[in-house]
Order: C-alpha cells, then structure tokens, then sequence
C-alpha cells in the first residue's frame, strides 16, 4: 500500500485536480469519483482532493466549469435525441416524400425533412462542443502559462531574498565590528583618565619650596 502524502499542495497537484474534475463534470460523472481517480494519481486520499477542490481550487475556474456543465447538457442532448430517432434498417417504399422504415419488426415511418433537421441540429451541437472544447483548453494553457510566470517571479524573489539576507548579514558583522572598536576606545580612554589622575601634582608656595597637591 503506497503511502499517503501529507506534504504542502503544489502547483502541478492542483492543475491535475483541475483537469480531471473538469473532465468528469464535462462527462456526466460525479466528482467524488473525480477526487478518488486524482488521489490515485497524486498519492492522496479522496477526502484530501475535496478538500482542496472546494476551498481553493474550485474558485479558480468557475468560468471552466460553466463550460463543463454545458457541454455535459449538450451530451446528455444528443444522447436523447439519439434515442429518439429508430434504427434505419431497411428501406421498403418511398412515397411522397416518406421513408418506410422497417425496426425490429414495427413499421415506423420518418419523414426527411426529420432526418435532416435531426442532422442540422447535430451538426450545431458538434460546432458548440468545439467551440467549448477550444475554450478549455485555451483557458487551460492561460493557466499553464500563469503558472510558468509565476515560477519565474519566485525564483527572482527567492534570488533578491538571498541577497537581501547576505547585505544583511555584511552589515551586521560591521555593526558588531564598529561596537567592539567603540568599546575598546572607551575603555582606552577611562584608562588614560585614570593614569592623569594617580600623577602627583606639585604646587610652589611663597617661599619657593614645591608642595604636593592631593
């Protein structure tokens, strides 16, 4: 059993969480199946990926999962109408501008103009799940780009952090420099004052004899 990461979410985690949860909404899945798959792929538990969709992640491409649910609506449209339309699988008669169709055994008839229209509308619904399918990923390399950028930016931060962090230290090293040659002065000077001091000091009195100051 691989174990399970605990360490901090990092940029390439969370862009795989995108785009798989994104992928399950666009086909109809649910997206706890969409967090299991992630943290099957990443070495997280489900729980964690839900998590970390719901409080950051999600925010983040609101315009990508409106495009998702759409194109979900388009297919379970199609799929319908899919449904609706029977099985061409002989053709008896034409007459009048009808196909006699004959499906598992039932005579059903289906007019052209059916056909075509039902035609015409899977055509536009293809054109829309481009027209999606286009903005995902464009959004989805506006990201990938965003991310690139942003790597750039912290390594320039990290290299300023760096150098900010050794001036520092040069200057305090001088600090601690400028303190010590302070002090050494201080106690040079004290010493000096102390040396002036225990000299004895003479004076003359008026009959010219030299006498000793205290």
């Amino acid at each position: 059993m691989s174990a399970v990461r605990q360490d901090a979410w990092s940029e390439e985690d969370d862009l795989i969480l995108a785009e798989v949860t994104l992928r399950h909404i666009r086909e109809g899945s649910t997206q706890l199946t969409a967090f299991e798959e992630v943290g099957e792929k990443i070495g997280r538990t489900s729980a964690a990926c839900g998590f970390r969709w719901n409080s950051c992640v999600r925010k983040k491409y609101e315009a990508a999962i409106q495009i998702a649910k759409a194109q979900r609506q388009k297919r379970s449209q199609i799929k319908k109408q899919n449904h609706a339309v029977p099985v061409l699988s002989s053709v008896d008669t034409l007459e009048t501008g009808e196909l006699g169709i004959r499906s598992h055994g039932l005579e059903e008839t289906l007019s052209i103009d059916s056909v075509i229209r039902f035609l015409r509308q899977w055509r536009s619904s293809y054109q829309d799940l481009s027209r999606h399918a286009r903005l995902v990923e464009k959004e989805l390399q506006d990201t990938r780009d965003e991310l690139a950028k942003l790597r750039e930016d912290n390594e320039k931060l990290g290299k300023q952090v760096n150098e900010v962090e050794t001036d520092y230290r040069v200057v305090n090293d001088d600090y601690k420099a400028l303190i010590q040659i302070m002090d050494r002065a201080r106690k040079l000077a004290f010493l000096v004052e102390e040396e002036e001091d225990s000299k004895a000091r003479f004076k003359m009195d008026a009959n010219g004899n030299l006498e000793r100051i205290e």
